[in-house]
């Protein structure tokens, strides 16, 4: 399994490794919302941004996940952040997760190719066998964009974080394994192949 960084680049999105680059994006993205605001996710305030950026960057750096930040290909705006998470090589298998994408930009083409290229690189370049997302059950936005990528919901773990609120999350978890990603890849590929320009924040 190559846990080496790439810049994976689509129609709409490109995803670059994590750096302090994308600081004052990320800012404006969490801002957008204010996401840290957010029951459902852990997203840090701008003043722990850099720390935040730090830690993630550090751990790509060691081969233990890699967090890119997600830009707007057109603009090179920051739109949001996503990791691969949690790899286990002897299993071929890894999570999708730390996903937040500023507010304005939801409900448009950049999740949907930014989970196809993750997962274009997970099944074909890092030869995965498994690749899985957890979700707070109560964060039902998330939980239908899951499903309507064609994410197989698989049941749900309890207790499965404490939140930055105290509250004991339970996430709900979903996969895709090997032999359904070529189909899979088929359906992420005729969703972006709709028009989209109407859905996308002017830049």
């Amino acid at each position: 399994m190559d846990t080496s960084p790439p810049t994976l680049t689509g129609r709409f999105v490109r995803l670059e490794p994590l750096s302090q680059n994308h600081h004052d994006g990320l800012v404006d993205v969490a801002a957008d919302g204010p996401l840290w605001n957010t029951r459902v996710t852990s997203v840090p305030t701008p003043d722990l941004m850099f720390d935040w950026i730090e830690r993630n960057a550090a751990k790509t750096a060691a081969g233990e996940q890699i967090t890119f930040a997600i830009l707007y290909e057109s603009t090179g705006q920051v739109v949001g952040t996503s990791s691969f998470l949690y790899f286990e090589p002897m299993h071929r298998r890894l999570e999708i997760g730390k996903t937040w994408i500023a507010t304005s930009w939801q409900r448009t083409p950049i999740n949907t190719e930014a989970k196809m290229l993750l997962l274009q690189h997970a099944f074909e370049q890092m030869q995965c066998l498994r690749v899985q997302f957890l979700t707070d059950v109560l964060n039902r936005p998330s939980c239908a964009a899951l499903e309507r990528l064609g994410a197989t919901r698989e049941g749900v773990i309890r207790y499965a974080r404490v939140m930055p609120d105290g509250r004991n999350r339970d996430s709900a978890c979903y996969s895709v394994v090997d032999p359904e990603w070529p189909i899979m890849k088929v359906n992420l590929q005729r969703l972006l192949d709709r028009p989209f320009s109407q859905d996308l924040p002017p830049s």
